[in-house]
């Protein structure tokens, strides 16, 4: 395979009546998604779109979302999922960033999509995929509006692969928040995702009787393995409805009812789990393994998860969005309360180097900056030279090679044991519920607010999410902002996961002899 959406072509002619997707209490069957993503793809081509063109995906997540997936790559294009979640000014931003002409969604968006497009600079096409052109009721100006009907008058034959298309064209771009407060376009290759597909296959052993979660929405790594693993191995792909992570007996549900034989998901989830699951009154057969992700797994609750499902067996994974997954770890036994569980041993080709503030490679035992030269690695950040210079470059570290190294900025140290521990990181990058944020990010949108003179924000450790997010604010003069009013600027500004937990009012920002902000001293200010 050369191209992402091969997997489904492959596994629809082997599994063609097999179910592909499944989503509450409808399925669809591999030859069904084969056919209706290939009447999309020749609608996209017949609208103009050509390789390595960007579109995007706005669309909460269900089977219309998979078919725009896979009709998006078979058209050449590369996919831009939207967080569906997230208010619609970060929406246009991204879609502005990315010059988005193209955007695939349902009627269920289309009064969001009516702001995106009049704040948007170059929206021209709009799919609505659910919906057909006698039901719309929304005319958006300047755009050229596709629906269901003219999905459905196109053939059901996989368009002929543009000629510009090659391994190395973008398969897709997912955004992740910047420290300027500029969410930052991860774009990776088909080649760098079939890298990864392909040792995940074999390393996880998926097969086509397996049925695989997928909990992650589609701007989130993590969801590359539960699409296009499950569809590589004509497995059966089971939607977690979104929302449903704050109901984790509604989770515990789900995995029974549907025989989910993989889980993979951060373990933020996989923690609520334990804590609110009832997993004591619960049995989960078809059960064989649970993979997490995306931050540390407090032992605690990893041990526990263990005792009360000891029959599956658990890994972790580890990897930036840069790279997807480049190390793993199969824990075998329920961990201590207060143990470090590694983040394991490098996945097949990748060469790891770890570097000292000298920038020197420390001997093995001590800590350091993890560099890695991988298959599956990035091709930049979307139009931002600047910050894919700082990141990728050629090995200092091994003369005789030529190839590209990613700057991680994860502090990890070999182990004794000969498995890699992670050590938190070099910058204020802080993971939450799985989500990776720039606290950056979040102080800068927080200091546009007109109320506000200074805003300082810091990450408070919590075993259920990871972190909670901290914001000390100084008001202007004679402005009587309240917490109520910052969390609704949030809410416009930035996803919900990126919102504060709590928020602390001062006069001055603590600082130190020099006249930055003690960020030391930031937890340590009561509300």
């Amino acid at each position: 395979m050369k191209l992402l959406h091969e997997t489904l072509t492959g596994s629809a002619d082997t599994h063609g009546e097999k179910t592909a997707l499944i989503y509450k209490d409808t399925s669809i069957s591999y030859r069904y998604l084969d056919q209706i993503s290939s009447r999309l793809a020749s609608l996209c081509l017949d609208s103009g779109a050509r390789a390595d063109d960007r579109i995007g995906i706005y669309i909460d997540k269900s089977i219309d979302a998979i078919v725009a997936i896979f009709g998006i790559l078979k058209s050449g294009a590369c996919y831009v999922p939207l967080d569906p979640l997230a208010p619609p000014a970060r929406q246009t931003l991204i879609v502005n960033d990315c010059s988005l002409q193209y955007l695939i969604t349902t009627s269920a968006k289309l009064q969001q999509v009516l702001t995106i497009v009049e704040q948007s600079n170059d929206l021209q096409y709009i799919f609505v995929i659910d919906e057909t052109r006698l039901d719309n009721k929304l005319e958006l100006p300047g755009v050229t509006m596709y629906f269901k009907d003219d999905i459905a008058a196109q053939p059901v034959n996989t368009p002929a692969v543009p000629e510009k298309l090659t391994s190395d064209s973008l398969a897709y771009i997912l955004y992740t928040s910047g420290s300027t407060g500029q969410p930052k376009g991860v774009m990776l290759s088909h080649k760098a995702a079939l890298a990864f597909v392909d040792w995940s296959y074999k390393t996880f052993s998926i097969v086509s009787d397996d049925i695989v979660s997928s909990h992650a929405p589609l701007h989130f790594d993590l969801s590359i393995f539960d699409i296009f693993v499950s569809i590589r191995a004509g497995a059966a792909i089971c939607l977690v409805p979104q929302g449903w992570s704050t109901f984790p007996k509604s989770i515990a549900d789900f995995i029974v009812n549907n025989r989910v034989s993989t889980w993979y998901s951060v373990p933020s989830i996989l923690t609520q789990l334990v804590i609110h699951g009832n997993l004591e009154e619960r049995e989960f057969p078809a059960l064989r393994q649970i993979l997490f992700a995306g931050e540390v797994f407090p032992s605690k609750y990893l041990g526990k998860l263990m005792e009360l499902i000891p029959y599956a067996k658990y890994y972790n994974l580890y990897g930036p969005t840069e790279t997807n997954v480049i190390t793993y770890h199969h824990v075998k036994e329920p961990p201590a309360p207060d143990a470090t569980i590694p983040i394991g041993s490098l996945c097949d080709n990748v060469r790891s180097f770890i570097a000292g503030d000298s920038g020197r490679i420390v001997d093995k035992g001590q800590k350091g900056e993890l560099y890695v030269e991988c298959p599956t690695l990035m091709k930049g950040y979307w139009n931002d030279e600047q910050k894919t210079r700082d990141v990728l470059r050629t090995n200092p570290f091994d003369p005789s090679s030529d190839n590209i190294l990613y700057k991680t900025g994860d502090i990890v140290q070999w182990s004794d044991r000969g498995v890699l521990n992670y050590h938190g990181r070099c910058d204020s990058m802080i993971k939450s519920r799985g989500y990776r944020i720039e606290l950056g990010e979040v102080e800068a949108a927080l200091s546009a607010h007109p109320g506000l003179k200074e805003a300082a924000v810091t990450a408070i450790p919590d075993d259920e999410i990871g972190n909670k997010i901290k914001a000390v604010l100084v008001r202007k003069m004679g402005e009587q902002c309240s917490e109520q009013d910052i969390r609704l600027f949030c809410a416009e500004k930035l996803p919900y996961y990126m919102t504060p937990e709590t928020v602390s009012f001062v006069d001055a920002l603590p600082r130190t002899s020099t006249g930055k902000i003690d960020r030391s001293k930031l937890s340590d200010i009561s509300l």
